[in-house]
Order: structure tokens, then C-alpha cells, then sequence
């Protein structure tokens, strides 16, 4: 069984990527029974591919300003919000039923909240992927907000990660996106060190080729930077706002035809409204994002806020692309800032290291960029590590490295 909060196709944003490709690798092994919800309205024409990859399925619909209502019962009852978010009688009773009547002896969680539907006493073979430590992020979140959000995100935060905690001490393995991630996690819940571990995301090389010949979206004489991502999810939407108002109008300065490119579907207000400064370009949702990276002179990644690996630093680098980005958007990934990405920390910084770009002096690392990808990135090779957590006997206590440990166990 492959439980997912999002359904996991088409691979299009950073969650999706993984779980399309999770549960894709686990076809070849497995008859998969899928549960999972759809919040996006265009995502219902992929359910019949779905059905054809797995054996039973449930698509619950999920209207997310319902769901922000119903998640406010969590104040009455000490739980994080985003358990009553997706809390569902319907996909409960799938489960249960699908349980029952089939001979499942292995379930994949995909996301801390879709651990509330599996049963605690089902003697199943538990796997959770929690891909980021989601309630570091919601503590994030309250560093930047006023109150009253700040006080709620900080209430998530710490609720969150309780919930994160007991589903972890409960299953077989608890996975993150990355060595760092799962790191992290082990400070955070030294009780479970032991099932802690982690898988690399990774890049369809094929598809995203600088090999490919894609037609050139932008104008003759613009010098394109291009950010891509969900546009409305909050840590990009504060990294698009603050690299627009505070670093391009000193880049436009020096270099008069340099555009920022925003590519990504549903923009937030708040992004939209950038399309009136000079200089900014607001694509939305395109088909295809690759000709929006081919032809670009290079990717920013300015996140203030993040967890886990960011899938379009991972794109842009297999695209041969330069990169310039933040040190949250780099944590995780392996490439050596200076060789095969800029590694950029403030304003000024970020303006020195997108001029030497845009300068010539970082010949080559496009194509360094790529070989990082290609080193590290394979997804085949990197879903092995899943194959042999789910080949273990159930309640097994895979031993993690000595480094996270140690870590745990010497937490500040």
C-alpha cells in the first residue's frame, strides 16, 4: 500500500517528482494498492495512468479552503493543524477495507500526515518517507511572520514534530530527502535514531539534456535569470519577492538587458504583482519548463526558508546550467559550492556572483554542474536504498552511520 497527501503524477513540482518516481520503481517489484489525495483541480485527468500503474486506488478530492477550516479542530485537541487538514472518513474506510480483503504486508508513507490512516497494531511492514522535516519548516515560517501567525506557526512547529516523533518510533524506517535531512531528524527525535535514514531524490537525465534543442522562449537581446518552482508555495514566493525588489534593480543597473524570469504555475498575488517592476517576467504554468532553463544564462535560487533538497537547483544543474543559490537552497545537494554551483549568502553577494557570471568567469561550470548531477543523481541507483529497507524483516533496526549517531546522541 502507497499512501501519498498529493497524487503523486504528473512530476511536475517537488513532492510529485519523488513520489511518482517512488512508486513507479515500487510497480516492478510489487502489486501497489495507492491512496492519495488530488487538491489540484487539473490532476484529475491523471488518474486513469495511475490506475493503470497500481492495483486497487482511491483519490480522495481535497478543496483546500475546506481543509484550512477543518484543520482548525486541531486547536481544540493539542493536534498539529495539518492532521485534520487531511483527515478523511472516505480514505480511511479505503484503507481499512484494502487492508482487510487484500493481501498487503507492506505500506509506504509518503508524508507525516498520511501516517494517521494506517492502523498502529496492523503488524504491516511500515515504511515512512517524510521526504523534510516539515515542522522545522512551519517554525520557519514564524520567524518571518507577525503575530498571530507566528504564534500559530510556532504552535505547528512544535505539534508537528511530536506527531513526527511518535510516527517514527512506530514504523520500520523513517526516510528524508537527504544524509543532512535525515540528520536533522535524528537530533530532533534521538529515540529513533536507529530507523532513521534517507534516499537521494533524483534527475531524468534524458529529459532534462542540454542536448535537447528547445525553442528559445525569451527575446533576442534579453539576459535572462530564471527561478522555477511552485509559485504558490511560501518560501518561493519570498525568495521571488526578495530577489525582484533587492538584487535586480543592481543588477539592471549595471546590465541594462537583464530580465528575472518567474516560471512556475499558480502564482500568488504577491508574485504576480512583480510583473510591474521593470525587468520581471511572470510566466505562470508552463508545459514545459526545459526551454525556460536551456536558454537562460543562468538559475537563482535565492530561498530564505527551506528543507530538503530543492528539485529545481537539481534540474537547472543536469541542464548545464549555472547556478547561483542560497545556502538553504543548496542544503543537502551534493556539489562543491565554486566548482560545480556559486554558493551566495546576502544581497551583495548575490549581485557579485550572478555579474561573474554573467561576466564569463565561470566558464565550465555549467557542464561540471551536470557531472555533479550525473555522479549523484541516478534514480535507480538511489531507490535501491528503499529495496533493501523493504527486504527487511519488519521492526528490524537497520543501524545508521556512526556520524548521525553520534550527532543524536551529542545534541546541543
Amino acid at each position: 500500500m502507497f499512501l501519498a497527501h498529493r497524487i503523486p503524477y504528473p512530476p511536475n513540482k517537488g513532492d510529485k517528482i519523488r513520489s511518482y518516481h517512488l512508486l513507479k520503481h515500487l510497480t516492478q517489484r510489487y502489486r501497489v494498492h495507492l491512496g492519495c489525495f488530488v487538491d489540484d483541480a487539473d490532476d484529475w485527468q491523471h488518474t486513469e495512468r495511475l490506475r493503470a500503474l497500481c492495483g486497487e486506488t482511491y483519490f480522495a478530492a481535497l478543496h483546500p479552503r475546506r481543509a484550512k477550516l477543518k484543520s482548525l479542530t486541531g486547536l481544540l485537541h493539542g493536534a498539529p493543524l495539518s492532521l485534520p487538514y487531511y483527515a478523511h472518513a472516505g480514505m480511511q474506510r479505503w484503507v481499512t477495507q484494502t487492508l482487510a480483503s487484500r493481501r498487503v504486508s507492506k505500506v509506504l508513507v509518503f508524508s507525516a500526515v498520511m501516517g494517521q490512516f494506517v492502523p498502529v497494531a496492523s503488524g504491516l511492514h511500515s515504511v515512512v518517507d517524510f521526504v523534510d522535516v516539515d515542522s522545522d519548516k512551519w517554525t520557519q515560517y514564524a520567524h518571518s511572520k507577525a503575530w498571530p501567525l507566528s504564534w500559530l506557526y510556532r504552535r505547528e512547529g512544535r505539534t508537528l514534530l511530536a506527531w513526527e516523533r511518535k510516527l517514527a518510533a512506530r514504523c520500520d524506517a523513517a526516510l528524508f530527502v537527504s544524509e543532512a535531512e535525515a540528520r536533522h531528524f535524528a537530533q530532533l527525535a534521538p529515540e529513533s535514531v536507529a530507523r532513521v535514514n534517507w534516499f537521494n531524490n533524483g534527475v531524468d537525465f534524458d529529459y532534462f539534456s542540454p542536448a535537447r534543442d528547445c525553442p528559445n522562449p525569451y527575446p533576442a537581446t534579453s539576459m535572462p535569470l530564471v527561478f522555477t518552482g511552485a509559485m504558490d508555495y511560501w518560501p518561493n514566493i519570498d525568495a521571488v519577492v526578495w530577489f525582484a525588489q533587492t538584487i535586480l534593480p543592481a543588477l539592471r543597473a549595471r546590465y541594462a538587458n537583464v530580465e528575472f524570469v518567474i516560471v512556475g504555475g499558480r502564482p500568488a498575488q504577491a508574485v504576480r504583482d512583480l510583473a510591474r517592476l521593470p525587468g520581471v517576467t511572470v510566466t505562470g504554468r508552463v508545459d514545459d519548463v526545459r526551454p525556460w532553463l536551456q536558454h537562460a544564462r543562468l538559475a537563482v535560487a535565492p530561498l530564505r526558508i527551506a528543507r530538503g533538497v530543492q528539485n529545481k537547483v537539481l534540474e537547472a544543474m543536469a541542464m548545464a546550467l549555472p547556478v547561483v543559490a542560497s545556502p538553504h537552497a543548496l542544503e543537502g545537494i551534493q556539489a562543491h559550492p565554486g566548482q560545480d554551483v556559486l554558493m551566495a549568502d546576502g544581497t551583495q553577494n548575490f549581485i557579485a556572483a550572478i555579474g561573474a557570471v554573467l561576466d564569463g568567469q565561470h566558464a565550465g561550470i555549467g557542464t561540471a554542474a551536470r557531472n555533479a548531477m550525473l555522479g549523484h543523481y541516478a534514480w535507480d541507483e538511489n531507490l535501491r536504498r528503499v529495496d533493501a529497507l523493504l527486504d527487511r524483516p519488519a521492526k528490524a533496526t537497520p543501524t545508521l552511520t556512526a556520524k548521525i549517531v553520534s550527532l543524536a546522541e551529542h545534541r546541543p
